[in-house]
């Protein structure tokens, strides 16, 4: 056997020993079970994980941190969270014949098999159940913007009953089984996403400069400055937050010793990062250029003209939604159902993943109605699970289990994305607390 290690033996032990039972259960849970994905099956499915409707906060943003930072956070983002991924997409094979399907799976390697689980799920499931409420929010407002827009004399109808029409797509949708079943929707829904960015910065270009534009800061003392600048931090942070699910989405893609699933994943996260540039960037720069800081906290509310044209974005980015909703929710239910069949000992069958699935999405559509200010709520949750899961839990676990020389390049790149990523996970939710006590005080429920 020469020098093997008990991970070589472990590994080995878990490719011969695993039960027919356990294979079964395998071959049915939603992230194991199907592994042919092809390498644009990864840029897409990133798309439209990436890619949400925050960007079209994005010159709302612009305006609270001013040009010079606004840019350069922009860019230091998009650079960091590429690298961050680059390493997930590496560490996903690193033990020879094991992959690490699932982010926690992932950190039980790096942190150890009790540690790992406390670290990772929680963070991880209050970003992919955080994401799913605000794109509940989200869908509902698209959607009763759309109708607004198109319907201007009709009856006013409450956001209640639209979160409760976008959610009905999720009760069907939800019963795909696996995440290369959903690559159709998700498809559309990276398309819809380059969409409705082009229409945001296209309309924005068409109405040119505004008359009065003015780029100083809006807030008149200086605390709120500095709260609205720690808040517009947390809202570009957000805008990447695809690591999630980077892992679940490589596990669909097929691997050997020749041809690692690293290769083609890679390949699609390139593609991906460059439509992410051209959604974030041209929206973020062009909206705050023209409107400066009277820019709305969604571009298309200051977009009301050409009427057809911002109602059609509306509902792309209503599909957009509905793609995003179903990547996010897919690792959860992946969570649920491992659960249900390895711990409580229940059959695979499809009754239970009708009931699991349909409380899940019952869930996300009643705290949606609940709290539709639930964005300012993300910003104060995401700021402690974002910031780690996308900017520098990678870094952590990559010095953990390489281990490179101390002061080498590798070393301090992954220091200065944690020293950074902490800042961020510190004054992220400090900004967003303070925006979620204003946007409360004149709360009713169920309004």
């Amino acid at each position: 056997m020469g020098n093997q290690g008990p991970d070589d033996d472990k590994y080995h032990s878990e490719v011969d020993e695993r039960t027919a039972e356990e294979k079964a259960i395998d071959a049915w849970l939603p992230i194991s079970s199907s592994r042919n994905a092809k390498w644009w099956y990864s840029a897409f499915h990133n798309v439209t994980a990436m890619v949400g409707a925050g960007v079209l906060s994005l010159p709302f943003a612009m305006s609270e941190l001013g040009w010079g930072p606004g840019v350069t956070v922009l860019i230091i983002s998009w650079i960091v969270t590429l690298y961050t991924l680059w390493q997930m997409v590496e560490m996903h094979e690193m033990v020879p014949g094991k992959r690490f399907d699932r982010y926690h799976e992932l950190g039980q390697h790096a942190f150890g098999e009790k540690l790992g689980l406390w670290i990772v799920v929680p963070q991880q499931l209050v970003v992919e159940v955080g994401v799913d409420i605000v794109y509940m929010v989200t869908g509902g407002k698209s959607l009763k913007k759309f109708h607004d827009l198109v319907c201007a004399h009709c009856k006013k109808i409450k956001l209640t009953y639209f979160i409760m029409i976008f959610s009905s797509a999720h009760f069907v949708l939800s019963h795909l089984p696996n995440f290369n079943s959903i690559s159709g929707v998700s498809l559309a829904a990276a398309v819809m996403s380059l969409s409705y960015s082009t229409i945001a910065w296209g309309a924005s270009v068409d109405k040119g400069v505004q008359k009065d534009v003015q780029y100083g800061y809006k807030a008149t003392t200086t605390a709120g400055t500095v709260f609205n600048f720690f808040s517009a931090l947390g809202d570009v942070a957000f805008a990447y937050a695809g690591h999630n699910v980077v892992l679940e989405i490589q596990a669909t893609i097929p691997s050997t010793p020749e041809k690692p699933s690293k290769v083609p994943m890679w390949r699609g996260v390139i593609v991906a990062y460059v439509v992410v540039a051209l959604c974030y960037f041209p929206v973020a720069l062009i909206g705050y250029w023209m409107f400066g800081n009277k820019v709305e906290d969604n571009i298309l509310i200051t977009l009301e003209k050409p009427i057809w044209l911002i109602a059609m974005a509306n509902m792309f980015v209503v599909v957009h939604v509905i793609g995003s909703y179903q990547i996010y929710a897919m690792p959860v239910f992946d969570m649920i159902e491992t659960v249900l069949y390895k711990k409580l000992k229940f059959k695979p069958s499809w009754h239970i993943r009708f009931v699991s699935r349909n409380i899940y999405v019952g869930f996300t559509m009643f705290v949606a109605i609940s709290f539709p200010f639930f964005g300012g709520l993300l910003g104060f949750f995401g700021g402690f699970a974002f910031a780690p899961t996308t900017y520098f839990l990678p870094c952590i676990m990559w010095l953990a289990i390489y281990k490179p020389r101390k002061f080498s390049l590798s070393w301090w790149t992954n220091w200065i994305c944690i020293i950074l990523g902490i800042l961020l996970m510190i004054v992220a939710p400090i900004g967003a607390l303070r925006q979620i006590i204003l946007q409360a005080k004149d709360y009713k429920f169920y309004s």
